[in-house]
């Protein structure tokens, strides 16, 4: 009944596959030139190659950007300046945006007036010309607009010609140029700013000095300001006025002047910003540690400076100890690091990371600088007591990568530190969970040198990390911790869409050591030699180089060991026969206990 009365409707299902990140097609943005001149035009092109049939988006702020590959300005303005980017779309499938395109509109430069003949002294019935001149815009038609002292009807074209000149015709010449809807800046002169010094001693000042070229100009008077938003110039309470353009500051802060002369009054453009800022006069010592990476038992040398090094300073030493509650570091003196003659000091037998400051000291009572920043060593031995690892475990990642760094020991709490390529201490995790930092994007920023701090005062083995920034450049594949000698290691080399990959050229320390078919480089047994820098090239692609580091064998001589075996086995054999020859005469299990005891008592005092 329900089958009469209810129809059944068949439908065909498709199925639609996407294809992965990895294999996602990207847009190419092209243009004829990046920079162009204002009023003029450009055309920026977009392309998915080895694909028809496209639609394109446009980032931009327009609010109506084409649909289609070509995106075309017809008069260039300063609005159209920045940056653009593009992807093709389709029913089904969306590229990645292109590389950004930045688009830069040039104006020429400010015009300048010059006079013909350029005598400096005009007399009364002398015939001149006033030109104005506009770098950078030749063979454009410029409307050129001028203010002077006397020009009643002003002349629209680049030169202004006086006939027989009079006293009236003294006086400031400006102009300026206008094409379409651009019109150049007026001709100002700018005025030059410069202090005696950017450093105000405490107590103390700085003499600024503010003045117009020509030299030879004169009735300047001088404007005085301080931080870029203050629209009020200095009065008498905050500086001491001098003659020629001085004046004299005490605070600090950002200062800038101009020049104005002439009624109606006329300015200059502003000078450039002089910053001044309060010096406290306390140096500040800046340590340096060598070497930065250690070779296991190595000496490390600390160096401390300070200004005046000659002015009878003393030196402290510090080992820096992980506070994990104030996410910093206390300081604990070294061995002997109280009040040292010498600006250095070293450490023999160095074998783990380790950081280190200094500070300074001199006079009676002793006169102590700040602590240096902290400085360290690093060493690549994985440590029993704590360790770090990175997963995956390779060198180099691609830009986007999720990367883990856990801490390994017998601690509960930890800490994840990182040494920038710019030099900066970073002492947090973006995502610490337990005792694993979760890098789930990583950037090219993230390159750095890492390793784990915990709360007991202890640090782990260093690592190094570096990020592949271009898109389609390889990575080497190579260990993250040293390999030890005589094992057997392999390097191989891979892109974001393709892990394996053939004909790769190979490079040990710049020196290319395999270029065949074979897409990895095998090392049987690794020696000390093997240890240095790596990278791979494929497709004439190169992928950033990495340190690969092999260590010494930790295994016990020969001739040791096979002591230890034969000392064992022959006081076993000692302790069976005393334990036959104690029972074939009666005793107990006791007495012969007892006997065995004293005979390893004895075996133990000799």
């Amino acid at each position: 009944w329900l089958s009469q009365q209810i129809p059944i409707i068949f439908c065909n299902i498709h199925f639609i596959s996407f294809n992965s990140t990895a294999n996602k097609p990207r847009a190419t943005l092209t243009a004829q030139r990046s920079i162009i001149p204002a009023g003029g035009s450009v055309t920026l092109s977009c392309s998915v190659e080895g694909s028809a049939g496209w639609n394109f988006d446009w980032f931009r702020r327009d609010s109506d950007p084409p649909t289609s590959s070509e995106y075309r300005i017809s008069r260039v303005s300063v609005s159209h300046s920045g940056d653009y980017r593009c992807r093709g779309s389709s029913d089904y499938l969306l590229t990645g945006w292109s590389d950004a395109f930045r688009l830069t509109v040039s104006f020429p430069s400010k015009p300048t007036v010059t006079l013909q003949p350029s005598w400096t002294q005009i007399y009364s019935g002398e015939t001149v010309t006033v030109r104005c001149e506009i770098q950078g815009g030749e063979g454009a038609q410029w409307t050129y607009e001028w203010r002077a002292a006397k020009l009643n009807t002003p002349p629209t074209s680049n030169e202004y010609r006086i006939i027989r000149a009079t006293e009236s015709d003294s006086g400031g010449y400006s102009c300026r140029g206008r094409r379409d809807y651009f019109f150049s800046e007026w001709n100002k002169p700018k005025a030059k700013l410069r202090a005696d010094n950017t450093a105000v001693p405490v107590g103390g000042s700085v003499t600024l000095t503010c003045s117009v070229n020509p030299s030879s100009s004169s009735g300047w008077k001088y404007y005085w300001y301080r931080d870029e938003k203050s629209s009020e110039a200095l009065t008498t309470q905050d500086a001491v006025f001098h003659s020629n353009g001085q004046i004299s500051v005490s605070q600090e802060g950002l200062y800038r002047c101009r020049g104005g002369r002439g009624n109606p009054h006329e300015t200059t453009e502003w000078s450039d910003s002089v910053t001044l800022t309060v010096s406290d006069n306390e140096p500040r010592p800046v340590l340096t540690v060598s070497p930065s990476w250690l070779s296991p038992g190595a000496s490390v040398t600390l160096n401390c400076e300070v200004e005046h090094p000659s002015a009878g300073w003393s030196f402290y030493w510090y080992k820096a100890v992980p506070d994990l509650s104030e996410k910093s570091s206390s300081y604990e003196l070294l061995p002997d690091g109280s009040g040292t003659a010498q600006d250095s000091y070293i450490i023999h037998g160095q074998t783990h990371t380790a950081g280190y400051v200094c500070r300074a000291g001199r006079g009676d009572p002793e006169y102590h600088t700040d602590h240096s920043q902290p400085k360290f060593v690093w060493s690549a031995d994985v440590r029993s007591a704590a360790s770090l690892t990175v997963s995956p475990d390779r060198v180099q990642h691609f830009t986007s990568d999720s990367v883990s760094l856990t801490c390994e020991g017998n601690f509960t709490e930890w800490r994840v530190r990182k040494f920038s390529e710019d030099g900066r201490l970073y002492s947090d995790c973006r995502r610490m969970t337990g005792s694993t930092c979760k890098i789930d994007y990583i950037l090219k920023s993230d390159t750095a040198v890492y390793w784990c701090e915990s709360g007991s005062g202890d640090f782990s083995n260093a690592v190094n990390i570096t990020v592949q920034n271009n898109y389609y450049g390889p990575i080497l594949v190579s260990p993250v911790h040293p390999v030890t000698e005589g094992a057997s290691v392999s390097l191989s080399c891979s892109l974001r869409t393709q892990k394996i990959l053939s004909n790769v050229f190979f490079y040990h320390n710049y020196k290319l050591i395999q270029n065949d078919t074979r897409g990895e480089l095998k090392i049987s047994a690794v020696s000390k030699s093997d240890e240095g820098f790596y990278k791979c090239q494929y497709s004439g692609r190169e992928s950033a180089q990495s340190w690969m580091s092999v260590k010494g064998e930790t295994s016990c001589p020969v001739w040791l060991v096979v002591g230890l075996v034969c000392g064992v086995s022959l006081l076993l054999i000692l302790l069976l026969l005393m334990y036959r020859y104690r029972k074939a005469k009666g005793e107990t299990l006791l007495q012969i206990h007892q006997h065995v005891m004293m005979f390893w008592h004895k075996i133990e005092v000799k």
